[in-house]
């Protein structure tokens, strides 16, 4: 059996941004439901000797964890490799200084667009500008730095301003990925998916960015599902890559499993780690191949995307063993068509768009942000 070569820990769901994108369950966990500090220390010794290599601190926002030095020391402990992600709201010179001696060896800042107005309207807050502050103080570092833009129809037509706001930010590596339609991506869909002129002018983007930039900023890009001719390889494939930790503690294959009608899954507060990646039911639902309809089955990509994410095969089909209708093979991709073929009508005027639905905004302890 493979191992878990990676650990997502979902630290919180406070945040004190909006995004209309959020992965994030509709239902946002409180703090007081959240794992104490010793028990994600355990879950990380137990991630080490499992053969993790990987520990991702995500949330929500991570910085919201007052313990946050201390997991950070306790997982480079573990001779686990750091990656912080963050919207960077709460992040001070001097706290990133403790940190890095703490441990941490990466750090991911996202940006929700180019200039101030459109970022703000896409987080909900006004926090374009304290971002751009803390990217000045990460440049000061010897750290790896990854900008992660997400995008979608609102703001897929800056995306060459994006592209040179992350390089002179100092990142070593951008990540373009386009909108997952999951959580309130899925709630706002109407309002991001983009169209199909904007994808392919965003590609053409790309590809001059990566010559431009090539040996200076890596950039990586990740197409929209919808307009794709197969599905992702969604999570490296059900329980075969990666565990996600749910702030409750609860033990996930990805971070949307728990759409899936009558999934359950066990916590770490009760069983082990390994228990949890070996025998659990929730990880063993979709390994291997032997649920896969047909035309999965027989398909020379089996192997290669394993039918594709059943989180979105259940919210585009009510079936979570349906093959991904992404797929151009799959039976019902005209559920795929129907919806491209809604979003031609042009991009969303951002101030315009009052149909969006902002997941809830979490007013933490010293992070000043407007809603």
């Amino acid at each position: 059996m493979n191992t878990p070569l990676a650990l997502i820990a979902e630290l919180t769901h406070r945040c004190p941004l909006q995004c209309v994108y959020c992965s994030n369950p509709l239902e946002l966990q409180p703090k007081n439901t959240e794992l104490a500090s010793e028990t994600w220390m355990d879950v990380f010794r137990q991630a080490a000797g499992l053969g993790s290599l990987q520990l991702h601190l995500t949330g929500g926002e991570p910085l919201a964890r007052t313990d946050l030095l201390q997991l950070v020391k306790s997982a480079h402990g573990s001779g686990l490799y750091i990656n912080l992600i963050t919207s960077g709201i709460g992040l001070t010179g001097e706290r990133l200084q403790g940190l890095i001696d703490a441990g941490l060896d990466h750090i991911q800042l996202s940006l929700q667009g180019g200039t101030a107005n459109v970022a703000d309207r896409v987080a909900g807050v006004i926090v374009h500008e304290r971002k751009l502050a803390i990217a000045q103080e990460i440049r000061k570092h010897r750290i790896a730095f990854t900008v992660n833009l997400v995008v979608h129809r609102g703001n897929l037509d800056q995306l060459p301003e994006m592209i040179a706001l992350a390089a002179q930010m100092g990142a070593h590596k951008l990540e373009i990925a386009n909108v997952q339609y999951y959580g309130w991506a899925f709630t706002n869909r109407e309002f991001l998916l983009p169209t199909r002129l904007q994808v392919e002018q965003s590609i053409e983007t790309v590809k001059r960015a990566q010559q431009q930039f090539s040996g200076k900023m890596r950039i990586d890009f990740v197409t929209p599902d919808y307009y794709a001719k197969f599905p992702k390889v969604c999570m490296g494939g059900w329980g075969r890559k990666i565990m996600l930790i749910h702030p409750t503690g609860e033990v996930w294959p990805c971070h949307s499993a728990n759409v899936i009608p009558g999934m359950q899954f066990d916590n770490v507060r009760d069983k082990s780690l390994r228990w949890i990646w070996e025998e659990s039911a929730a990880f063993q639902r979709y390994r291997g191949d032997a649920w896969m309809p047909e035309p999965c089955h027989s398909c020379e990509r089996r192997n290669e995307d394993f039918g594709g994410c059943r989180c979105q095969a259940w919210l585009l089909t009510n079936d979570a063993e349906a093959t991904d209708p992404v797929c151009s093979l799959a039976p019902q991709h005209q559920l795929v068509r129907n919806i491209v073929e809604g979003a031609q009508a042009g991009p969303v005027d951002l101030a315009g768009a009052a149909g969006w639905k902002y997941r809830q905004f979490t007013k933490l302890p010293g992070l000043p942000v407007e809603p």
